[in-house]
């Protein structure tokens, strides 16, 4: 698998790089946003970014990665020394899969990189069951990853679109917040429940007048409108 490190500090790049290829992994560099950009042309299955970078920033070079279609569900990891929980919600939102406080050990690192490749392989086992899902005003095609409200296209981002999927394919079910992060992002990976939350608020107002669908059970979790 092709991984893109992007980080500004050299030291950083060529002891995590040298720590990837160890594991088989074939690494590409870049020391900033704009590089990042120029370098997807050799088509990475994950990318992990620095926050903190001259030119371009890691939010903003997260930003342009998943305007383009190509990789709107290539997993991206933010690996930051930033570490207040507004910076985290700040790059979920924005489209990130994970999001690491440095330092980490390779060990960790590796094993977080390992478990967001086999997510963007799998999809959550309770959503197997069809391709598209037809409910109310929505259809949702899992493998084309989009999504259809009223007849008009509506984009969400990877995680946003598998809670979405992962919901209408259960109408009716209450999923507590901590197995929506199970199902979405895996048990190995550490993700705080507010995460859920902010995604569903995401989800919610791109839902715009069918805000409704997604349903919040007080001090639960959520569920979706059953129409039956």
């Amino acid at each position: 698998m092709k991984i893109l490190l992007v980080d500004d500090e050299k030291d950083i790049v060529e002891f995590l790089e040298y720590n990837l290829v160890q594991e088989g992994f074939e690494v590409i560099t870049a020391y900033d946003g704009n590089e990042a950009i120029e370098k997807l042309k050799s088509k990475p299955d994950l990318i992990i970014l620095d926050v903190l970078m001259p030119r371009m920033d890691g939010y903003e070079t997260c930003q342009k990665i998943r305007s383009i279609k190509e990789f709107k569900n290539v997993p991206v990891i933010f690996l930051t020394a930033k570490s207040a929980e507004a910076d985290e919600i700040k790059g979920l939102n924005l489209g990130a899969d994970d999001f690491i406080r440095k330092p980490i050990s390779p060990k960790k690192l590796i094993a977080r990189v390992q478990s967001n490749l086999r997510k963007g392989e799998t999809v959550p086992s309770e959503t197997k069951k069809a391709k598209e899902i037809k409910i109310g005003p929505l259809v949702i095609d899992r493998e084309k990853y989009t999504v259809t409200l009223v007849g008009k296209n509506v984009v969400f981002p990877k995680k946003e679109f598998e809670i979405l999927a992962f919901l209408a394919s259960n109408p009716g079910k209450v999923f507590h917040r901590d197995k929506i992060l199970a199902d979405v992002w895996g048990t190995d990976i550490f993700v705080v429940e507010r995460t859920v939350d902010v995604h569903i608020r995401k989800i919610r107002e791109k839902l715009g007048t069918h805000t409704e669908l997604i349903e919040t059970i007080k001090g639960v979790g959520y569920r979706f409108k059953s129409f039956s």
